[in-house]
């Protein structure tokens, strides 16, 4: 019998718990022989601040993904957030109603999400497919499709600062993964949310209130959107109208590659930051090498359908795994030794 099946644990949950991990460290390893750029001082903390974005989005969207949800409007939240909060700046706010007010329109987007899929029963593609075009054609609107600069030194920290000798915008990210790390290991609705993407329909006969849930759910994806266009505005020293594109394909890819299945119910958001890890390490090398951009997006689309499709392949195994234990179990009968059943 095989060490996996000894010890009870499929070959498959640990490739999907640890193959990740080893992609990164060996993608690593191989980015420092084909640059020797890549492990300078400038170049790192260039990448952290990278991953540190899609990072934060991709906490969010582990949350939804885990319930049966997406969200394909981030990106465009991103912007009109960040629009919205520069441009009361730019009237002659101060930075603290910059950056409340880029919040709080990135919670309010995402209720609203929440609100139609929820109780509009709506699908969740279509519901922030709109939100994603609505969102995009007001930012385009509200600034003429000009950048709207941000000269407030003090919102700068946010994207440029730094505590010690690390920059900003990982801590805040290493903040948001405690909090998601505490928000799912003990609070309700880190439960519920699991159990909604189990089985919603077993959730509501369970008196769950599942819209509620979802609402919640939402509403989180979109607060942490603003909270990216608050480090992405101050990064770039402005909003820009096309700010956010394509981010909620990184933060799908960093989810997925995570572990975290599409269909629900199953996945964790440490494995998500090492999804991020993976997807800036790769944009990175690529930059270094001179890599078109189109090729990028190219090798990320690959990068996702690979990874959806290893996925499936190891959920499917791994239920074929169980049913072999099961059935093993069963035929050595009540009177088996419990010792023996043990090592199955």
């Amino acid at each position: 019998m095989k060490a996996g099946k000894r010890l009870g644990v499929a070959p498959q949950d640990l490739i999907r718990r640890y193959g990740m991990l080893l992609v990164l460290l060996v993608m690593v390893a191989f980015a420092s022989l084909l640059s020797d750029r890549f492990f300078t001082t400038a170049n790192l903390l260039n990448v952290t601040r990278q991953v540190a974005i899609n990072a934060v989005l991709a906490a969010g969207m582990t949350i939804v993904i885990i319930s049966g949800g997406i969200d394909l409007s981030i990106g465009s939240v991103v912007a009109i957030s960040g629009a919205l909060g520069a441009g009361l700046m730019a009237g002659g706010a101060g930075w603290f109603a910059g950056v409340l007010v880029t919040l709080l329109v990135g919670l309010a987007l995402g209720i609203t999400n929440g609100l139609f899929i929820a109780y509009g029963q709506l699908p969740p593609f279509i519901v922030t497919l709109a939100t994603m075009a609505l969102a995009r054609g007001f930012t385009q609107v509200y600034t003429g499709g000009r950048a709207i600069h941000v000269t407030n030194q003090t919102f700068q920290w946010f994207g440029h600062g730094y505590l010690g000798s690390i920059p900003v915008p990982v801590i805040i990210m290493v903040v948001v993964y405690i909090l998601g790390y505490l928000f799912f290991k003990h609070t309700k609705l880190g439960r519920l949310v699991y159990a909604v993407g189990g089985n919603e329909q077993a959730c509501r006969m369970a008196g769950i209130r599942v819209n509620r849930v979802k609402v919640a759910i939402y509403g989180i994806n979109g607060l942490l959107a603003g909270l990216v266009g608050v480090i992405l505005t101050a990064r770039l020293f402005s909003a820009q109208p096309t700010a956010g594109v394509s981010y909620e394909m990184d933060a799908i890819a960093a989810v997925i590659l995570g572990g975290t299945s599409l269909s629900g119910g199953r996945g964790n958001i440490g494995g998500t930051i090492i999804g991020a890890l993976i997807i800036g390490v790769l944009g990175n090398v690529f930059n270094l090498l001179n890599v078109s951009p189109f090729y990028q997006d190219v090798a990320k689309g690959l990068v996702i359908l690979v990874a959806v499709l290893l996925d499936r392949l190891l959920h499917a195994g791994g239920r074929t795994f169980r049913k072999e234990v099961e059935s093993s179990g069963d035929k050595q009968g009540p009177s088996a030794d419990p010792a023996q059943t043990a090592q199955v």
